[in-house]
């Protein structure tokens, strides 16, 4: 199961209801938006954690953060502890509301969702994001004794971040890559 279907069946369904009252959006608006915004956040967070000591820090991040509690307990979102935790990793990832902004602008041109919902959404989004992959980390024991034997890649992580399933996520992150410097 990818990182999206992931999100999307977590609470059977209650993730996307309980964002989509947040921000007055529809269910199917809100599916939309975290179709274009999660896969900009998963390929940050798969860029950082696959660098020298990113993955350490990434492994350490899922195991202290408790960012399963937002797939648990949906609710959870739109409090402001929540959106700080998100807007957190978003500036450890992106380095710089800038890019923020133009994740939220790009996906607000593909979607016809207003610019400042996204931006709204974005925290919440990372939030998610962390929680599966602290989910997937648990579930396949990344977390803890294992993680020291496991440095040089993100092992089972993989496969939430390889958006074209072919086992790597260098050329997902190519193709982002080449997105935002040739529009291709």
């Amino acid at each position: 199961m990818n990182l999206l279907e992931t999100i999307l069946n977590a609470g059977g369904g209650a993730v996307v209801q309980n964002m989509s009252k947040s921000l007055g959006l529809g269910e199917s608006q809100t599916q939309n938006a975290l179709g274009q915004l999660l896969p900009a956040v998963a390929r940050a967070i798969g860029n950082n954690g696959s660098s020298g000591d990113g993955l350490g820090a990434l492994l350490g991040a899922l195991g202290k953060g408790n960012h399963q509690r937002y797939l648990e307990q949906p609710k959870l979102l739109g409090r402001a502890e929540s959106i700080q935790d998100g807007n957190g990793i978003l500036g450890h990832v992106f380095g710089s509301k800038e890019v923020s902004r133009g994740i939220a602008s790009k996906a607000a041109a593909n979607t016809g969702i207003g610019e400042d919902i996204l931006k709204q959404m974005l925290p919440m989004v990372a939030s998610l994001a962390m929680g599966a992959l602290s989910q997937k980390a648990t579930g396949s024991g990344m977390l803890g004794a294992q993680a020291q034997a496991q440095p040089s890649g993100l092992g089972g992580l993989t496969s939430l971040l390889d958006f074209d399933g072919d086992g790597s996520i260098a050329d997902d992150l190519l193709g982002i890559a080449a997105k935002k410097f040739f529009g291709a």
